[in-house]
């Protein structure tokens, strides 16, 4: 290396290395000073290590949390521990006896604080509850959940009433089983009965919160467990293979993609293509209150093997909190014929969301 190479080179190194030395002094002195808030305010209840077991009389009322356990802390977003802590116990809908500390010590200071909780779930195998994306009305979606739904779909006066149970086992499985009810005009007169029942798995295959995306893979058997003649049911089973992604946008803003096949188990019938996206913003009212979440989502679908063009349909929806702890949601939205509108119709979609993790339904009110 000459001197006019040095000149160029040995400043930059040296300006680099500066940079790195003081981007970890900030870190290091941004995790003491979380680890000296939470021992000044979170301590007395919750532990040293995360795990409560200090203050015995007040767990006789109220037992704190274990921020050790992952499957309880990493499903919950910064948001919802920046809550509880800046606001207290019921800004959540939790006890009362977790005090506020908004008035003591900066959003910020808490945020560090929140950071150190972090640090007690040593399982990065555990998606952070940021990547936990709102729920859209078509398309699926990649977080694991421990929820109930009811969803219902309206079209020319034929209803149908879906009841969805999802269960996570471990950090990144999930199995599903949906009951549709339905009740549809025939010529014979209405029919009112079970369809066909659903059974699911769900793998996350990767996620990152500094990526700000999770990506799973599913699959999903439908029975022929509703009557044909009745209108209830295909009369054959299917089976569902697809694949579901999330991405965390600026501003709260967020996409998430859904693509897979239904493959019929009966001769005589053609396998379809689906390919689905949301795209949508959320709202907080408030610093720390009701979360609205307006979205829209394009539905592109065409059957295999038949010549026949893509139908195309666009929804545009909203779902927002309904109580404190924001484990209750509502959404509705209207789903409308892009293609061959004259002869596909409109369909009226709700559905009303428990994520019976987090509580009870009637809790956190």
């Amino acid at each position: 290396m000459d001197r006019a190479e040095f000149s160029w080179t040995g400043p930059i190194v040296v300006g680099v290395s500066l940079a790195l030395v003081a981007t970890a002094a900030a870190a290091q002195q941004s995790a003491t000073r979380g680890r000296e808030i939470y021992e000044t305010i979170c301590i007395s209840c919750h532990g040293p290590d995360g795990k409560g077991g200090v203050n015995l009389e007040l767990e006789k009322v109220q037992a704190p949390p274990d921020f050790t356990d992952c499957a309880f802390a990493n499903r919950e977003p910064d948001r919802g521990f920046l809550a509880v802590a800046h606001d207290g116990g019921p800004a959540r809908g939790f006890s009362p006896l977790m005090p506020p500390w908004g008035g003591a010590f900066s959003e910020a200071d808490l945020q560090l604080a929140v950071t150190h909780i972090r640090s007690f779930c040593t399982d990065q195998n555990w998606a952070r509850g940021e990547l936990n994306l709102p729920l859209a009305l078509v398309t699926g979606k990649a977080f694991p959940e421990d929820e109930a739904v009811m969803r219902v779909t309206s079209q020319s006066g034929n209803v149908t009433t879906k009841f969805v149970y999802e269960r996570r086992f471990g950090a990144l499985n999930q199995w599903e089983v949906a009951v549709p009810i339905s009740s549809v005009d025939q010529a014979a007169g209405r029919s009112t009965g079970v369809g066909d029942i659903a059974l699911g798995y769900k793998r996350v295959l990767s996620h990152s919160l500094d990526r700000g995306n999770i990506f799973s893979a599913s699959a999903e058997v439908k029975l022929p467990s509703g009557r044909e003649s009745k209108g209830l049911g295909d009369g054959f089973a299917v089976f569902e293979p697809f694949v579901t992604f999330g991405q965390i946008l600026p501003r709260d803003g967020f996409i998430q993609t859904q693509v897979g096949f239904g493959f019929p188990l009966k001769d005589g019938h053609d396998a379809e293509a689906f390919w689905r996206a949301a795209v949508g913003k959320s709202f907080t009212q408030g610093r720390f209150g009701r979360y609205w979440s307006p979205m829209v989502e394009i539905l592109g679908a065409r059957t295999l093997g038949s010549g026949s063009g893509v139908d195309w349909d666009v929804v545009p929806g909203m779902q927002v909190t309904l109580n404190a702890r924001q484990h209750v949601r509502l959404a509705g939205g209207v789903r409308l014929p892009v293609t061959d509108a004259d002869v596909r119709r409109k369909s009226v979609l709700v559905y009303l969301l428990w994520d019976w993790y987090e509580g009870g339904f009637f809790q956190g009110w």
